[in-house]
């Protein structure tokens, strides 16, 4: 977990919520909090098993960790993984 950092970009691989991108917004010995600005807002975040994730490192949401923003991130990332297809 040396790598992972606050801010970056997170697919879930495993659950019921597994495809769904999410923003890290805090670390823990044990769990990865996420946050999607929706369902997870940033005041509850979900907590995540890190073998559960796949960061996306090429990408990181920059500025205030607001629920707004959070979202604005998500769906800007989702928006440029459709053009790419």
């Amino acid at each position: 977990m040396t790598d992972i950092a606050v801010g970056m970009l997170a697919v879930s691989l495993a659950g019921h919520d597994k495809g769904a991108v999410y923003v890290i917004t805090g670390i823990t010995e044990e769990r990865i909090l996420v946050s999607d600005g929706r369902l997870h807002p940033v005041d509850r975040p979900k907590k995540k098993n890190p073998g559960h994730l796949q960061v996306i490192k090429n990408r990181r949401h920059e500025g205030p960790a607001g629920d707004t923003e959070i979202k604005r991130t998500i769906k800007l990332y989702q928006m440029e993984i459709r053009k790419s297809m």
